[in-house]
């Protein structure tokens, strides 16, 4: 099938320097296939420092890899000619967790929505260029009379939010990489913008990685999830199966922490007190785990294939047949097609 964007064993390390210390790794040897023809949504998941942005920004050509490479349609983002990067900024685009910080507060929202209209020459004249606008910001359930003429400030931060969606929507995109997105709008607007992106995948075939710290949400809109600790997977595949049976034990922790509307406190993983020093070689988790091995602190483990929709980095299920270096995508892809592993 036709490869979008890529990430082949990708790593990302940062310092390492004479005057900088030990380096620290952001993201390590992380793989990811993002195809043409199946339209997915797949969530990345994880706390602070867990790599996730560092993965956004790779997969935007932000950042260039320390190892491994994001290919674009087969070609390396750090090697695309001036026609492909512009295609690449056509298929690929991106939603920030900040929308505020996106404006000029000194110009009309509707700047940030005529700039890629003249820059990517999508409309033949002024007046196909408003309609177009106008349809996108509908798509994302805005009435263009409200929107436009205005200045950020003057807009609230879900209404900022959706704009950026529809900016992005403009250039009709194959992958919307969603950072955050919803972190910094209210509760009651966060299903809202989850709608529209789920809508826009359903209705025009967009594939969307959506990045955040709430499994909640990501339980929400997601097909697929990838649980990243400490720059590494923890545990992938379906996320019906991951987050309610959840087999690691950093993500039985993450699902464990998120509230429930009960009086009496029943958090799994909240009693932890597991002790001692990450050396580097060992589960990055350990440190933390409440049912660490001896092996855990000897060896880092890889990804066992414990169901065809499921793989997890646990040496408690080291029984299970182990996943092929770069083959997590064949985890988050259709039942059928993991059947060949």
């Amino acid at each position: 099938m036709p490869i979008l964007l890529e990430a082949r064993d990708v790593s990302r390390t940062f310092g390492g320097g004479l005057l900088e210390g030990p380096p620290t790794v952001a993201l390590a040897d992380f793989s990811l296939t993002i195809d043409t023809d199946t339209p997915s949504i797949t969530a990345i998941v994880g706390e602070s420092g867990s790599g996730k942005t560092t993965l956004a920004r790779l997969l935007l050509g932000l950042t260039e890899p320390t190892s491994g490479a994001v290919l674009y349609k087969g070609q390396d983002l750090v090697r695309l000619k001036a026609a492909q990067r512009r295609g690449f900024r056509t298929d690929v685009q991106a939603i920030f967790q900040d929308p505020y910080g996106v404006y000029n507060p000194f110009y009309r929202v509707d700047h940030v929505l005529t700039t890629p209209v003249a820059k990517y020459r999508l409309a033949r004249s002024r007046t196909q260029a408003r309609e177009l606008i106008e349809d996108s910001l509908r798509a994302v359930g805005l009435r263009p009379e409200e929107i436009l003429g205005r200045f950020p400030h003057q807009l609230s931060g879900g209404q900022r939010q959706r704009v950026m969606v529809a900016r992005a929507l403009l250039l009709k995109p194959r992958l919307i990489i969603a950072d955050e997105p919803v972190s910094m709008v209210d509760a009651s607007l966060r299903a809202t913008i989850l709608g529209s992106l789920q809508t826009l995948h359903r209705e025009r075939g967009i594939s969307i990685i959506y990045i955040t710290h709430d499994l909640a949400t990501a339980y929400q809109v997601a097909d697929s999830i990838i649980v990243l600790y400490r720059a590494s997977v923890a545990e992938a595949g379906d996320v019906e199966r991951v987050v309610k049976q959840p087999l690691h034990p950093y993500t039985q922790l993450l699902i464990g922490s998120v509230p429930r509307v009960s009086i009496e406190r029943n958090w799994a993983g909240e009693e932890s007190t597991a002790q001692g020093e990450d050396h580097g070689h060992g589960c990055r988790f350990a440190p933390r785990c409440p049912v660490v091995m001896a092996q855990c602190r000897d060896a880092r483990p890889g990804l066992f294939l414990t169901e065809p929709r499921r793989a997890v980095a646990c040496y408690r299920h080291a029984a299970a047949a182990a996943l092929p270096p770069g083959r997590l995508n064949q985890v988050l892809a259709v039942a059928s097609d993991v059947a060949n592993l």
